[in-house]
């Protein structure tokens, strides 16, 4: 089928005012009182076959992991809470416009984050998908022919400008576009580096650090030369104000991990940003055919689930959380430190995976294993743990966020075993 101009800039626009026109309301996608015709009744499924077991990953052959790294994507993301699946369900049970879906859920997403004015969201399927796809909006804007040309960039600019150190393997998001990167260090090379044809500037958030140009300076610099910002922020919640943090501060398309902290679905994502250009980047995604972001399906399910996904982690005690959080890496140091030649320190992440987090070193005259040696005995044990085996370090970095009441006392336990059976 060809490209459909039904769903243009515009439209997508102008169903936004109807939507509130017509006081259409997103609670009709959630659960309705019994009483409610066309309410969803349907009874709870018996499971028969495969998943019967209770344990799917037993079923197949797999090993079920105690997540000691946090929400890698590598290990599934984060664990949904049981809100989540049962709005979920209550989606796939129902047919709706995905289209019609995705602005409605954009304008609700907006109110919960109370987004400055002529700003919206749009559910994806991952932060990567988000860079793509807004990037690609920016690119052709609502123009059929474009949209369907792309990755071929004739006719449209052909430059994305992006900080050195701000390089990482989803920069590869960008460049399924066609665009090229133009990589700078400093401010003058920056600004030189500006011309006709730059299409947007790019800013990977967790190397706000390393970076010569911050983050409040790169989006000044943009807006200085009408070229939109976009800011990679996938993993940068808590806190949770960085949700409305960057679109005040004035960036144009701003991308979230959906699975991560804010623990919505693991395919799912967001990217916030200006009405015109997330506009435009939903006529590049699916479930429109003949673009780009095709594949980069979400479903009508991971779209609801990222709505509650969000109204739960705003209502959350995070404070409170923190110190849960805490206290499982405590306990885990209380044991381990009783071995002589064992020591702890508690970083924090300053952006990304800004959670609790515990590095464990030890005396190699005291105890003779390495650190990658220690991880690859946990893993291989039972129950599988699964710990950084310091790669960027020498030493053991346990994130305890993602683990499940309980499992703090598995892991200080192997940890004490392992250590001492290999004390000099």
């Amino acid at each position: 089928m060809a490209f459909s101009e039904k769903w243009n800039r515009r439209s997508f626009l102008g169903t936004l005012s109807a939507l509130a026109a017509a006081a259409w309301s997103p609670r009709k996608l959630f659960a309705a009182p019994a009483a409610v015709a066309g309410a969803d009744t349907t009874p709870a499924t018996a499971i028969s076959g495969f998943g019967s077991s209770g344990n799917v990953y037993d079923e197949l052959g797999l090993t079920t992991i105690i997540n000691a790294v946090g929400t890698m994507t590598v290990f599934g993301g984060s664990i949904l809470r049981p809100e989540i699946e049962a709005v979920m369900a209550q989606a796939g049970r129902h047919f709706v416009p995905v289209v019609e879906l995705e602005v409605a859920a954009g304008k609700r997403i907006s109110q919960m984050l109370k987004l400055p004015a002529g700003y919206t969201a749009l559910v994806t399927s991952g932060a990567a998908a988000a860079m793509q796809s807004g990037l690609a909006g920016i690119l052709t804007g609502n123009n059929p022919k474009f949209i369907q040309q792309i990755p071929d960039l004739t006719g449209m600019k052909t430059e994305v400008i992006i900080q050195k150190t701000h390089r990482n393997p989803f920069d590869h998001q960008l460049r399924t576009t066609g665009i090229k990167l133009v990589v700078v260090e400093t401010k003058d090379e920056l600004v030189k580096a500006i011309n006709p044809q730059t299409a947007m500037m790019h800013f990977s958030n967790f190397a706000n650090d390393v970076g010569q140009i911050k983050v409040e300076e790169w989006v000044k610099i943009a807006h200085e030369h009408n070229i939109p910002a976009f800011i990679d922020a996938a993993a940068d919640t808590p806190p949770v104000s960085h949700l409305w943090d960057y679109a005040n501060m004035g960036y144009d398309l701003i991308c979230f991990s959906g699975g991560k902290a804010i623990r919505g679905p693991q395919c799912a994502g967001l990217l916030i940003g200006r009405e015109e250009l997330v506009a435009n980047a939903l006529l590049n995604n699916s479930p429109h055919e003949d673009v780009i972001g095709r594949s980069q399906k979400v479903g009508k399910e991971e779209i609801v689930g990222m709505v509650k996904a969000l109204e739960l982690f705003l209502k959350e005690d995070h404070e409170a959380l923190d110190k849960e959080w805490r206290a499982r890496l405590d306990h885990i140091s209380g044991q381990i430190t009783k071995i002589l030649g064992v020591t702890t320190g508690f970083p924090t992440p300053g952006i990304a995976n800004h959670v609790p987090t515990m590095d464990i070193d030890w005396d190699p005259k005291k105890i003779t294993i390495t650190p990658r040696d220690v991880s690859v005995a946990l893993k291989k044990g039972t129950p599988s743990i699964v710990i950084d085996s310091g790669d960027n370090r020498a030493g053991l970095t346990v994130t305890s966020f993602m683990l499940q009441p309980g499992e703090e006392k598995i892991i200080a336990a192997k940890l004490v075993e392992v250590l001492k059976a290999h004390s000099a």
